[in-house]
């Protein structure tokens, strides 16, 4: 059921005014209407704040972000030049100082949501979505993060995994002006380190999993581990920290939270343990085990690290007072999560599985998921590639991966950047012994290709992409139809017209 949210976000939309002294002591009484971290968009009457980013630092922007109609500045460091007519407000942290603004401008929505984190390498999409989907009709429920950003009937193009701070608590104050009870948002690492949530009010955290991903950015995986502990280093009391006991840093990230702390996995006993489960083609079946009961339960969900991502999501909503067997119908009747092992089934006689997979640990996975349900004797063709400008280390060991697993692999274009595509696919394919490939760097005739190759029960994966609607070219950003979307169309346009020729 969905609630016509408008109304609720024209309201939440317009222009907020709020004086500077309710934000600062000791200032000039003026109107402020809007936040800005970019000194490229215009904002009448803002504040500016002198963020330092990955490439770039806020210092050096005051002049074009009074241009673009800041009023007030916010900074750390000594400004050369100061103009009349303009508050410059010095602190000791600038982020910290965003997050603090932004939480009252916006009317601390956070502290008016029961709001579910969900950090990890892999599946955090799939856990969030899945928190909404089995919440909303009990507590009306947002989401946000990398597939979207939805709640009641709004559904908006996502920004950041986890938006900045301007922006994510004014999809929040949004969320509360639609009536919204409750959200799910994607935390990740970088989000994390670079201090986005820190005002955000956790009710619940759940950790995934921690594999190889992002050492670009962080240098190595201590460094990464590190910045996904914070979030749960600075969870209030009572919160509730929900961990992935089977994976090795699960008990490891929460040694220092000050609230409850609960477990989830399936080879190792916890709190919320999968006891026994049976992976079909279609669906799962598997027996629950918590607060001392047995629930025999059957889902539309496939794969095991699927089972995961429902079990957190499970152990989350439980612990904030839903009861399981409230949850029965949502679990089975999950609603398929776009481009996260989307199967896509038009009457071919062969499986086309569709997924986001980008690290090894994700590719993998899904390469064993392949493996599950493809008969003996029959193929696995693997459609890949790797993001340009972004962690090289992973290239080989992705040709390493489907090397193990694929028999057939087709190489091809994932966000290149102003790298050249053939270079990345190489790389790739240095970690390939044995398997026959090829490289196709446009990737919709790579997906052709993958189809047109495939016989009666063989399996495609389409890794990398997912349902995204875009892809990073050195210009910049390019519309992008989606993978499952051109599968769908290849099969209609190509395969079908064929087979009935």
């Amino acid at each position: 059921s969905l609630l016509v949210c408008e109304g609720g976000r024209k309201a939440a939309l317009m222009v907020k005014i709020m004086k500077l002294t309710e934000l600062f002591d000791n200032v000039p009484d003026i109107e402020i209407e809007s936040l800005m971290s970019d000194s490229r968009k215009k904002k009448p009457n803002s504040i500016f704040f002198c963020e330092k980013g990955m490439m770039f630092d806020g210092h050096r922007f005051v002049d074009q972000a009074i241009e673009n109609g800041a009023k007030v500045i916010i900074h750390s460091e000594p400004l050369r030049n100061t103009k009349d007519g303009v508050v410059y407000i010095r602190v000791k942290n600038v982020n910290a100082a965003f997050n603090q603004i932004a939480d009252k401008f916006y009317g601390h929505p956070s502290h008016k949501l029961e709001m579910y984190g969900v950090t990890g390498t892999n599946g955090k999409s799939s856990t969030a979505c899945i928190i909404r989907y089995i919440l909303n009709d009990i507590r009306p429920c947002g989401y946000i993060g990398t597939i979207a950003i939805e709640y009641g009937n709004i559904k908006l193009p996502p920004l950041l995994t986890t938006p900045d701070i301007d922006n994510l608590h004014g999809i929040l104050s949004e969320m509360v002006a639609c009536k919204m009870e409750a959200c799910a948002l994607e935390a990740s690492s970088i989000g994390i380190e670079q201090g986005r949530v820190d005002s955000i009010d956790f009710d619940v955290a759940i950790f995934t999993n921690l594999t190889h991903d992002h050492l670009d950015y962080h240098g190595t995986m201590d460094n990464y581990f590190q910045a996904k502990k914070k979030l749960f280093d600075h969870l209030k009391e009572s919160a509730v920290a929900i961990v992935n006991v089977d994976d090795p840093y699960g008990e490891k990230i929460v040694e220092d939270c000050k609230c409850n702390v609960i477990t989830y996995g399936i080879d190792h006993k916890a709190d919320y343990q999968i006891t026994h489960y049976q992976l079909l083609k279609d669906r799962t079946i598997f027996t629950l085990r918590c607060n001392g009961r047995e629930y025999e339960l059957e889902t539309n969900l496939v794969a095991k690290f699927n089972l995961y991502n429902l079990l957190g999501a499970i152990a989350a909503v439980n612990m904030r007072g839903i009861a399981i067997t409230q949850l029965l119908d949502k679990i089975k009747t999950i609603k398929q999560i776009d481009g996260r092992v989307e199967r896509i089934d038009k009457g071919q006689p062969f499986n086309i599985i569709v997924d986001f997979a980008h690290t090894p640990d994700g590719i993998e996975k899904l390469c064993q998921f392949g493996a599950a349900i493809t008969p003996k004797g029959k193929r696995i063709i693997a459609v890949t590639g790797s993001a340009g400008k972004r962690d090289t280390v992973k290239r080989p060991i992705f040709g390493e991966i489907l090397d193990k697993y694929a028999d057939m692999i087709v190489l091809t274009e994932d966000d290149p950047r102003d790298e050249k595509i053939v270079d990345i696919c190489n790389e790739i394919a240095s970690g390939i012994k044995k398997t026959p490939y090829i490289i196709i760097e446009d990737r919709y005739q790579a997906i052709r290709e993958a189809i047109q190759l495939a016989e009666d029960n063989d399996t495609i994966l389409i890794l990398g992409k997912g349902d995204e609607e875009f892809i990073y070219r050195d210009y910049g950003r390019e519309p992008y139809e989606g993978d499952d979307n051109i599968v769908r169309e290849v099969l209609t346009k190509y395969y079908f017209q064929n087979e009935n020729n």
